[in-house]
């Protein structure tokens, strides 16, 4: 296992979106548990392909946020949202945005329909911070980020805010 580097905005290959997965072979086994060592090496809660340069429909999610609770780790392949009812608002944050955390609304619950490691299909029905995950990856995969739910002035002032990061980040690494 490998800990990947995460991509971040303002990076133009978060915006490709995911292919399907036909091959569930042992190249993919490798990249779900590269993903998995990399998302809680971050840490974060989920991970999708796009985020470390894969172009593939395929993201984890593990909303076991306590140090006490099991790991939850649930790989979704191929996920397609099937329904979304209700609405919240939900302060979230993102690997490839470091430091931001903007409220954003959501579907309240959520049903998908997805392919597990293996390939083998499954149906959930999620709600609360799952649900709000599940949309959050999912968006990942159709090259949707974060900073497309926000408004047009919080829209400029993240992107401002992660351009300036990504400059100093290059003129650190000179």
């Amino acid at each position: 296992m490998a800990i990947r580097t995460i991509l971040h905005y303002p990076d133009k290959r978060l915006r490709i979106p995911g292919a399907v997965v036909t091959d569930f072979g042992p190249e993919l086994q490798a990249l779900v548990d590269d993903m998995a060592e990399t998302m809680y090496a971050a840490p974060g809660v989920g991970l999708a392909a796009p985020q470390i340069g894969i172009s593939k429909r395929l993201f984890l999610i593990d909303v076991a946020t306590g140090e006490d609770q099991p790991s939850d780790l649930r790989i979704f392949v191929n996920p397609v949202i099937l329904e979304r009812a209700g609405e919240v608002a939900w302060e979230e944050g993102c690997l490839s945005f470091p430091g931001v955390h903007e409220e954003i609304d959501r579907a309240e619950r959520v049903k998908v329909h997805a392919q597990d490691r293996h390939g083998v299909s499954f149906e959930l029905e999620a709600e609360g911070l799952l649900a709000v995950a599940i949309q959050h990856e999912h968006d990942h995969l159709e090259g949707k980020l974060m900073v497309d739910h926000l408004g047009m002035l919080k829209k400029r002032m993240v992107h401002r805010q992660m351009v300036k990061r990504a400059n100093e980040a290059h003129d650190g690494a000179e």
